[in-house]
């Protein structure tokens, strides 16, 4: 008989909220200056990181660290007013994620040597928070005996945009959770296909629960300098900035969760609570929600002020930051973005390549654009 995990608060259990990337590819809508974490993409008033917290809070409280660029610290204290200041941990330089969950891992290592901490990204969309919640309850009671745990999303679909996590064992002890066989890359459509399948994958959404020590523990056994630099850095935060720029730059996929998993150390509670992580807008096309109106049955989806969009014989997404009028007319697939200093037009199908325009904008000279 397996154990039953009530999704209750827990006194040991912290969320770590990396806030961090540009999402080059929902460009104009999202930007250096102003990445996707600080937009309502879900249509509902909640920023997606404000929506982070409000699923994260009814099981840690405000035990709960924010690491974002320092040129976003000002803005996620405004979003997130409630949390006290100093939870919001800012980075001198993006160092990749290993060093963004990392530090925040050596800070509360330093407050509590068992406690639990769950990494989950700031620009997550989740349908169903309970099933979340309760999924993150399995896990933190299977990190507690040792392992890194990682959440794995059932696949809906044979996607070639996410990495695959292979099942191993179930766990005795526990409702769902699994050994982790193996990460793996991201597949092309056959593989992909086959995954599915199989019955035995799931996505990789990046998501991992484990102590605090164990993090930095697993990562002093293959970047022993990192893992040293940043207990440092939260022993004396007055070194944040002559050591940062120095520390490795490395996922945390790369750093502690492969490695860990070749020696059997990860395990795996697999979850179906509606996952999106908005990554082009062909993911932002699906995500919107149609509304009833007079466009004469288009296929048009808006996010944004819908009155101000004219659509006939067309499908797509239209996003409107301003206040002018968009019409499209005869167009299938398209996506149609305006921010005001910005236009860009395109389809769902080259959604993948529109952070080929902001590369091509930096080459130009026009950094002020992305």
């Amino acid at each position: 008989m397996t154990a039953s995990i009530p999704a209750t608060h827990h006194g040991d259990l912290w969320a770590v909220v990396p806030a961090g990337g540009a999402g080059t590819r929902l460009w104009p809508l999202s930007r250096a200056g102003a990445p996707k974490f600080l937009h309502d993409l879900a249509g509902d008033g909640r920023t997606l990181l404000q929506a982070t917290y409000d699923r994260l809070q009814p099981l840690v409280g405000e035990r709960l660290l924010v690491v974002t660029g320092a040129a976003h610290q000002v803005a996620v204290r405004g979003q997130l007013a409630e949390l006290p200041a100093d939870q919001v941990i800012a980075e001198p330089s993006p160092r990749d994620s290993m060093a963004a969950i990392g530090l925040a891992a050596a800070i509360i290592e330093r407050q509590d040597p068992d406690a639990v901490i769950g990494s989950f990204a700031a620009d997550h969309v989740i349908a169903d928070p309970e099933a979340f919640r309760a999924c993150v309850t399995e896990a933190a009671a299977v990190a507690r005996t040792g392992l890194l745990v990682t959440l794995g999303i059932t696949p809906d679909s044979p996607s070639t945009g996410f990495g695959y996590i292979r099942l191993g064992e179930r766990l005795d002890g526990f409702p769902t959770a699994h050994a982790v066989d193996s990460f793996v890359e991201k597949p092309d459509a056959d593989t992909a296909q086959a995954y599915v399948d199989s019955g035995d994958y799931r996505w990789n959404a990046g998501m991992f629960v484990a102590r605090a020590s164990v993090v930095l523990d697993l990562l002093a056994e293959n970047h022993p300098d990192l893992a040293r630099d940043l207990r440092a850095i939260a022993a004396e935060p007055q070194q944040l900035d002559e050591l940062w720029d120095g520390l490795t730059k490395i996922a945390i996929d790369h750093a502690i969760a492969e490695p860990a998993a070749a020696a059997g150390k990860v395990a795996v509670v697999p979850g179906s609570f509606g996952w999106e992580d908005i990554g082009d807008f062909e993911a932002l096309t699906d995500l919107t929600p149609a509304q009833d109106s007079t466009r004469e049955g288009t296929g048009i989806k808006v996010l944004g002020d819908a009155a101000r969009v004219f659509a006939q014989q067309s499908s797509g997404l239209v996003v409107t930051g301003t206040e002018r009028t968009i019409a499209v007319l005869g167009l299938e697939n398209v996506v149609v973005v305006d921010t005001g200093d910005a236009v860009l037009v395109t389809t769902t199908e080259h959604a993948q390549d529109v952070k080929s325009i902001v590369e091509a904008l930096k080459a130009a000279g026009r950094a002020d654009l992305t």
